[in-house]
């Protein structure tokens, strides 16, 4: 038998089981905060006018949001307050259940825009109101300035 391939497979496994495993909250908030922002961009510039409409590209973008919404809440246990040049506020271990609310509404507010998914660049510009009213209420209350 020849234990190469499997050999191969399991070093795959354990590194990438130890590499999801390391990952600390503060990186692993960071790393959806960059991809949520990258999805919100890719609409904003549709509702600006900067890209044309693109259905695939509100879709991807809105599904990603949701991803990340899901259980973003879930990524600031105690402990994780400080390090990795974190902005999240204090506000957000003083305040859970006011953070976790926040998150539960953006997620349910990007779960109704994705279900009526907008069709031209109107219902693009209105989603990004709506989302985008979410993340600036949130960082307003639970994000440092810097």
């Amino acid at each position: 038998m020849n234990f190469k391939p499997v050999l191969a497979a399991a070093l795959v496994a354990a590194f990438c089981s130890s590499t999801v495993m390391a990952a600390e909250p503060q990186e692993v908030r960071q790393q959806e905060m960059k991809a949520g922002g990258e999805a919100f961009g890719a609409m904003a510039a549709i509702a600006k006018g900067q890209k044309p409409y693109d259905a695939a590209v509100v879709k991807a973008s809105l599904e990603k949001l949701a991803e990340v919404s899901k259980d973003f809440h879930n990524h600031f246990p105690k402990g994780s307050e400080t390090g990795y040049e974190s902005e999240a506020s204090i506000k957000i271990w003083e305040d859970s259940a006011g953070f976790k609310a926040a998150n539960d509404k953006f997620a349910a507010d990007v779960a109704s825009v994705l279900a009526a998914l907008p069709a031209d660049q109107a219902g693009v510009t209105a989603a990004v109101g709506t989302i985008g009213a979410n993340c600036g209420a949130c960082h307003q209350t639970y994000r440092v300035k810097r």
